[in-house]
């Protein structure tokens, strides 16, 4: 069995001995140094923020407090004491777990099985108690307020619910210290909500929590004290009441930030000759007869437009996308139409061939290449541009690269690096800088800002209005409201895979959008209960 709730303290910052201190703590890997020097206390019972721009060292920093990785340098003391962790099963021992920004699940076990992984329920001739885990599995996804079925394959799962299969693994430990690595990355704001109040309830019994996150608010509702760390090494720890989200921003950074102002849609795009014109587009629910991921979803898309895409999980958002660039095969029905003519992408190469490229919200299964090299993630695309008789101009093709890092700024010890060296907001960077590489002229992002820090997020919304003044069209999902209201210029709410609110101006609001968003699930709850 694993360890009980024992820690007491209830958020206070005020006792004397630290439950967990970092004392000149250093990780390098090879000529790259990710952490130099970094020193601080976590205090008991406390909810304690890590903040940091993408690569200043965050993840590692827990990922060696998790016994994943060891510290090149430094100690660690936990109570006192010294320790040294050689793997994750001795810090779980220790009472210490993490719920991790890349999620590592095994997707052909079931939920369960998943969460129970490494420590499976067996009766007395080692015979698993699978009704058991199924039961206990689903104690936990109840708190955490999801439907999610024990028994289901999570490959199946889309990447929110995965996330909370995370989370709810990570819960089932019962540690005294609890490490959430951007929990909240790929969960919409009603789930961010419940998991507030899962927080809440584990501070109320005493955990200490370290919580890293790039979303200010997040942040600023939930932590006592907040440490923030850059290019590796330590700036601050600062209560969270004696600060506010604009000098963490800065301190993050070492510069100031300029305040993001509401997008004003430009001159004639709504009303101009549309890019792209969608009419009726359905797509049928695999596995569930007569039900539908999408039904009857029609719009166009403006030269030069940014369209928002919002919507609850499950709203069909992704769905969407995938259709549009031919991700999601033969399975849909119903009529695009590109710069006139009519399309019919079955596969994601030929939407790239007619100018439709798109990022995926899962780049970990979806998005790069994990044994591949930063170089060739960004090229692989666009390798034509470098080929003179069918062989790649190496020259040419590192050139590119290089500039492609500088202008996107990726933290990268080179091209030849592999991408999982990066942090994950570089990965996310490097798909960008793939599907530039094209030259699309209509851009589907799928929540781009996933796992980015607020360094590289105001880097992204300017190039996203540079590409539109340059004509290039996009569609944007995200699942903050703020986000979308400050980045695009008409937004469009889907509800159970339906159309159900567009806006556009400046006078909308996010209520609007969330009544909206909430329209479709009213009215099958409605529909049931009459």
């Amino acid at each position: 069995m694993c360890l009980c709730w024992s820690v007491c303290g209830g958020g206070e910052s005020g006792v004397t001995e630290p439950v967990l201190s970092v004392r000149g703590m250093g990780r390098s890997f090879g000529s790259v140094v990710a952490l130099q020097d970094v020193s601080f206390d976590i205090q008991s019972g406390e909810t304690h923020a890590i903040m940091g721009e993408n690569g200043a060292g965050k993840s590692t920093l827990m990922k060696i407090l998790a016994g994943v990785q060891s510290p090149s340098r430094g100690e660690l003391l936990l109570r006192g004491e010294r320790v040294s962790f050689t793997g994750t099963r001795d810090a779980e021992s220790a009472g210490i777990s993490m719920i991790h920004q890349e999620l590592n699940l095994v997707e052909q076990l079931s939920v369960s099985a998943n969460i129970f992984l490494g420590r499976e329920l067996t009766n007395g001739w080692g015979v698993l108690r699978q009704g058991e885990m199924d039961r206990r599995a689903a104690v936990l996804l109840e708190q955490l307020e999801t439907p999610i079925d024990p028994r289901a394959l999570v490959g199946s799962l889309r990447v929110g619910d995965q996330q909370l299969v995370e989370i709810a693994r990570a819960l089932s430990l019962e540690s005294d210290i609890l490490i959430m690595d951007e929990p909240t990355s790929a969960l919409t704001e009603s789930e961010v909500a419940r998991l507030y109040r899962v927080v809440d309830r584990l501070k109320a019994r005493g955990v200490t929590i370290l919580y890293i996150s790039h979303r200010m608010e997040e942040v600023f509702r939930l932590a006592d004290r907040i440490t923030v760390l850059r290019d590796g090494r330590f700036v601050r720890t600062v209560a969270r009441s004696a600060t506010n989200p604009r000098e963490i921003a800065h301190w993050m950074v070492g510069r100031e930030l300029a305040v993001r102002q509401r997008r004003v849609a430009v001159d004639g795009v709504v009303g101009s000759e549309p890019v792209l014109r969608v009419r009726n587009l359905s797509l049928p629910w695999v596995g569930r007869r007569g039900r539908w991921r999408l039904r009857n979803i029609s719009f166009s898309l403006g030269r030069g437009e940014i369209l928002g895409l919002a919507g609850l999980m499950g709203a069909g958002r992704t769905e969407l996308l995938e259709c549009l660039s031919g991700a999601a095969g033969s399975r849909y029905t119903g009529e695009v139409w590109l710069r006139g003519e009519r399309c019919d992408f079955r596969h994601p190469a030929e939407a790239l061939r007619a100018g439709v490229a798109m990022t995926t919200e899962d780049r970990k299964r979806q998005g790069i290449f994990r044994g591949m090299t930063v170089r060739e993630n960004i090229t692989i695309s666009a390798l034509q541009r470098f080929s003179e008789a069918g062989v790649i101009a190496g020259r040419r093709e590192q050139q590119v690269v290089r500039e492609q890092v500088e202008s996107l700024g990726i933290r990268t010890a080179g091209g030849e690096s592999l991408i999982t060296a990066l942090s994950g907001g570089n990965q996310q960077k490097c798909m960008l800088a793939r599907c530039l590489l094209t030259k699309p002229d209509v851009l589907l992002l799928d929540d781009p800002t996933r796992g980015v820090d607020v360094g590289a997020k105001a880097e992204l919304y300017v190039l996203m209005d540079r590409l539109a003044e340059q004509g290039v069209s996009m569609i944007v999902t995200s699942g903050e409201l703020p986000e979308l209201l400050g980045v695009c210029d008409r937004i469009l709410v889907l509800s159970e895979g339906c159309v159900t609110g567009e806006f556009c101006g400046e006078s909308v609001t996010e209520q609007q959008i969330m009544e909206a968003a909430t329209a479709g699930a009213r009215a099958v709850v409605e529909g049931r209960t009459t």
